[in-house]
Formats: C-alpha cells, sequence, structure tokens
C-alpha cells in the first residue's frame, strides 16, 4: 500500500481537498485504485451536530455516516463509495482509547497521547486504506490522507506526530508527503511573496516531516524565479515546486497537476511501476482520462445559460450548499448549459422583512421572479422557513421548474396544504408543535434528547407506485438515467431528515393533484412528490445531491435543469 498525505499550510480553507480528489483522479487514470481519508482535528465526534454556517454542509455517505464535506469531493472526483471510518476526527480517537482504557486493554499503563493516541491513529489508517471502494472489492493501492486544519495548530499536534511516525512505519518507498501553501500576490505590481510558504515548511520540518511536493495555490502561474527561490529556501527540487493556480473549475485541477508533471513525479517518488495493474484496469484509467479531458473542453465551450434560484437559509456561506451547487453544475454540463447560480437569502422573502427592510425584500422578490428554475434545499429550523413556502408558491402559481430537497418537499406540501387544500393553519411539526394541521411530523423513531447520529441516515430503499410509470417523469428520469435497474421499480439513495410528511393527509393531497409517486418499502413514508399539471414540480425526503456525479448526474437534478433549460428528455438522452 502506497499512502500520500496532503497537508496545508498559511491559511485554513486553501484547497487541500480538491488537490487532494485531483491527485486521485490521476492516479486513476494509469490503473490504480485510490482511497482517501480526511482527518479532522475537531472534538466532535462527526459533523452532524455542527453548524452549516460555520463548517459548511454535512455530507452523508451510505452506511450514515455525517462527516466533511471533503469526503464529498473525494467521492464525486474518484467516484468511489467511502465509509464513515474515512473520515478520522480528534472525538473518534479519543473516544475509542478511552473505551479502551475502560476496559483495561492497557493493562496498567498510563495512557497518553504518545504512543497511545498516535497509534490508535495510525492503526485506524492501515485499517481504513485496506477498505474496497469500489463494485470490484478489491484492495485500493494508493492512499490520499488529507490532514485537515494548518500545520502548526495546536489541536493537530497529535496527528502530525502520527504522521511523522507513521512515515517509518511503513517506509520511505511507501510514504510520500504534498504540502499545499498560499503564495499571495503583494502591491500595485503583483509581486508574489514566499516568506509564508518558507515559514510553514520550516514548521513542518520542526515538526519531523519534509515535503516531497509543495503545491502553491495563487492566483496565477509562479514566476520561473519564484519557483526557484521556494526551491532553494524550502530545499527541494525545482520540480518539486508546483503552481496550482485559480482556473475556470475546479475540473481543470487534474489536467493543471499533470501538465506540471505531478503523475510521473510520483511514478518515481512511490515506485508504481512495482504494482501490478490488469490490463482491464488500464483500460479503464484511459476512459476516465478521456473523460475527464472532454469534460473540461464541455465546461469551457459552454454559449447558452440557465439561470437557477436557491432559496436558502445559510447562504452566508455557500458551502453550505456544496454538493448542490455540484450537482447542478454536473446537470449543467449535461445539458449544455453555463449555470448561472443566484442567491436568495430565504427570510428576505417573507412579509414581515418587508416592514423590517422593503428595498431587501424587493430585491429578494425581483431576483426570485428571474429564475428560469427554484430550488430549495435542506435545513434546520424555524428561520427562513415562510420564505421558502412562498418560494414554493411562486413556483407553483407561475409555472416555473422546481426542486425541493428534504425541507424543500416538506415545506412545498405545507404550501399546498394551505393554499390549494385549505388547511390555512398547516404547519410543521418542527415550526408549530400546536397547530390544528401538522402536514409534517417528528418520526416516532428519532431521538429528539440526542442530535448526533440520530436521524433517518444514509441509503434507503424508494419505490415507484405502480401505475406512474406512463407519467411520473422522476420515475422515467431513473429509469433512462441507469440510475434504476431495467425492470425494477425501486431506487436507493441517501437521507438526513428527522421530519417527514404525515401520511394520514395524503389521501386529500392527492385528490388535489399532488402525487407521493415515489415511498419508502413498507409505503408509509412519503420520498418523492410531483405535481402533473406543471412543467417540473418535483420534491424528494432524500438528498439526491450526495450521488451525483460529474460524468452521471442525479436524475432529479437533471429532469430540474433540464425543465429550467426548456429541454425535452429525448434532447438529452438520444445523444
Amino acid at each position: 500500500m502506497k499512502y500520500i498525505l496532503v497537508s496545508g499550510g498559511v491559511i485554513s480553507g486553501i484547497g487541500k481537498g480538491i488537490f487532494a480528489s485531483s491527485l486521485g483522479v490521476l492516479l486513476k487514470t494509469i490503473g490504480l485504485k485510490v482511497t482517501a481519508i480526511k482527518i479532522d482535528p475537531y472534538m466532535n465526534i462527526d459533523a452532524g451536530t455542527m453548524s452549516p454556517i460555520e463548517h459548511g454542509e454535512v455530507f452523508v455517505l451510505n452506511d450514515g455516516g455525517e462527516v466533511d464535506l471533503d469526503l464529498g469531493n473525494y467521492e464525486r472526483f474518484l467516484d468511489v463509495t467511502l465509509t464513515r471510518d474515512n473520515n478520522i476526527t480528534t472525538g473518534k480517537i479519543y473516544q475509542q482509547v478511552i473505551q479502551k482504557e475502560r476496559k483495561g486493554e492497557y493493562l496498567g499503563k498510563t495512557v497518553q497521547v504518545v504512543p497511545h493516541i498516535t497509534d490508535a491513529i495510525q492503526e485506524w489508517i492501515e485499517r481504513v486504506a485496506m477498505v474496497p471502494v469500489d463494485h470490484s472489492g478489491e484492495k485500493p493501492d494508493v492512499c490520499i490522507i488529507e490532514l485537515g486544519g494548518t500545520v502548526g495548530d495546536i489541536e493537530s499536534a497529535p496527528f502530525v506526530e502520527a504522521m511523522r511516525q507513521f512515515q517509518f512505519r511503513v517506509g520511505h518507498a511507501n510514504f510520500a508527503l504534498a504540502h499545499v501553501s498560499l503564495v499571495p500576490v503583494i502591491g500595485p505590481v503583483g509581486e508574489q511573496k514566499t516568506k509564508p510558504t518558507q515559514a510553514t515548511i520550516r514548521e513542518l520540518r520542526a515538526l519531523g516531516l519534509s515535503p516531497d511536493l509543495i503545491a502553491c495555490r495563487c492566483c496565477k502561474a509562479l514566476e520561473p524565479e519564484v519557483r526557484a527561490k521556494i526551491s532553494m529556501f524550502c530545499h527541494v527540487g525545482k520540480e518539486q515546486v508546483i503552481s496550482v493556480r485559480d482556473v475556470l473549475s475546479t475540473y481543470h485541477v487534474p489536467l493543471l497537476l499533470e501538465e506540471q508533471g505531478v503523475l510521473s513525479f510520483f511514478h518515481k517518488r512511490l515506485g508504481l511501476d512495482n504494482i501490478h495493474i490488469s490490463a482491464d484496469q488500464l483500460i479503464k484509467g484511459e476512459s476516465i482520462l478521456k473523460k475527464w479531458t472532454k469534460l473540461t473542453e464541455d465546461h469551457d465551450r459552454l454559449k447558452k445559460s440557465v439561470t437557477i434560484v436557491l432559496v436558502g437559509k445559510y447562504i452566508n456561506l455557500q458551502d453550505s450548499y456544496l454538493s448542490v451547487i455540484k450537482a447542478l453544475e454536473h446537470s449543467g454540463l449535461k445539458c449544455e448549459r453555463k449555470l448561472i447560480l443566484k442567491w436568495v437569502e430565504a427570510s428576505e422573502l417573507e412579509h414581515e422583512f418587508e416592514k423590517v427592510n422593503p428595498d431587501k425584500y424587493c430585491e429578494a422578490w425581483n431576483v426570485l421572479s428571474s429564475a428560469n428554475g427554484i430550488l430549495v434545499p435542506g435545513g434546520f429550523g424555524n428561520r427562513g422557513t415562510e420564505g421558502k413556502v412562498a418560494a414554493a408558491k411562486w413556483a407553483r402559481e407561475k409555472k416555473v421548474p422546481y426542486l425541493g430537497i428534504c425541507l424543500g418537499l416538506q415545506v412545498a406540501v405545507i404550501e399546498f396544504a394551505r393554499n390549494v387544500c385549505g388547511f390555512s393553519d398547516a404547519n410543521s411539526e418542527e415550526f408549530e408543535p400546536h397547530s390544528k394541521h401538522k402536514i409534517v411530523i417528528n418520526m416516532p423513531e428519532v431521538s429528539l434528547t440526542h442530535l448526533g447520529g440520530t436521524m433517518r441516515l444514509g441509503m434507503r430503499s424508494t419505490i415507484f407506485k405502480d401505475g406512474t410509470e406512463k407519467w411520473s417523469i422522476t420515475r422515467k428520469l431513473y429509469e433512462v438515467s441507469g440510475f434504476m435497474a431495467v425492470g425494477k421499480r425501486s431506487i436507493e439513495e441517501r437521507h438526513r431528515h428527522r421530519y417527514e410528511v404525515n401520511p394520514t393527509y395524503i389521501s386529500k393531497f392527492e385528490e388535489k393533484g399532488m402525487h407521493f409517486v415515489g415511498r419508502d418499502e413498507k409505503g408509509e413514508r412519503m420520498e418523492i412528490m410531483e405535481l402533473k399539471d406543471h412543467p417540473f414540480f418535483v420534491g424528494t425526503q432524500y438528498h439526491p445531491e450526495y450521488l451525483s456525479r460529474p460524468l452521471n448526474p442525479s436524475p432529479p437534478f437533471l429532469g430540474f435543469v433540464m425543465a429550467s433549460a426548456g429541454l425535452s428528455l429525448d434532447t438529452i438522452f438520444q445523444k
């Protein structure tokens, strides 16, 4: 097994995840099987209870793991399926060690950070690196480990020490380190400054790790003299200093790295020639390279556009909706449309907000009315929900394509109950516990006293109702895209929710034209909602964005973007 550690310096959020994912893509193009591990130094057990505004979206895996958004990047770029164990946190490690101590497994020894915590980290990595990540069932050849945070942070110290030990544990030929650093541009002449990179490499070396590759994040390509300076002061060859400049999209990064010889470098550094690669793997690798090259070319050639308005409550940090954004991008590429994504803070659509700030209220409604399509994503809490209800009402009445995800489905059902079915006080139990008409209710088996890991999480089945095959747009999308097996009527999608549509009202909704075409295995939980007399009005209780891939977009997102662009299904799937 070969290991590549990706660390970062100077600032957080520098793009280690995209670099790690792009490196994985390159390794796959030569037929290698690649897995990935993300280390997050925070004390939380997982990302499930963290605020999206502070940390970005919570990404959900097949096994229900609530993890860092970078695992979404790994799955999308590498087209692999990861588990909750691929995300290591300080909380997980300390919990494991303390549980062992309570059982007496350390035989009376004093439990310390070194060696017990650092050993636990290394053992975790070795165990998870061997787990197959695709349908072949074969063990990976290379494991990419991303160390979250910034080198020098106090909370990262045990992990850095564990990696210092790990390089000797697995051997120099099996371990390489790539360090991502910032090269800022200062002054009116745009001078690229190397001091921050020199400082972070010096700190890294003081901790016992020496980089094999320095990836410099910068707004433009490194000047030759800047590259030479970093090479000299950071004690690496010039070919070990690469420029990760700003590009049109993240899909260009793998090819940007390949242009600078990154794959050739790791080929030599880790002796990748010694890994047996079958003929089938080589063919798959060549296919990946061709498809990825075409993907970037198609992205650059897009001329026509489609405007999607996202009505959310965490828009101050757009990474809160990262998987949604990527799913829209994937569908835009498939439809040959450039995505123009506009953002509306849901609370600014509410009548109460008009009294506080009428100008912003008008601005928000002007943006909403400019949409070719309206998307309402998931979320928690009462803030902004009436704005989301208003957006769903606008989309329904004005015949604007609408996609509601999780809470987006629930607010669409609440709006329909109020304005079509006549239940004026209809609401969710989450927002108004004493409402006469609780259209959305708490699921009976879900705990409200413990929030971490207690929702309905992970991969679940959805069954399409008999009779929907003739008219359901969602069902047709799943059939023609290959997400649903031929002759079957069930799909598998990932969930993350605590509330659901109240089944006692379903007959009343369907009498008025709102159809729940997909339900769980028992037929009790509403999974997919559609309106017939509308160009595209679909809600899903699950999160289809988690399974969307650049070369294989999610069916609900694809249908939504197609409808928003005025395209028919045949336009896309006959190509």
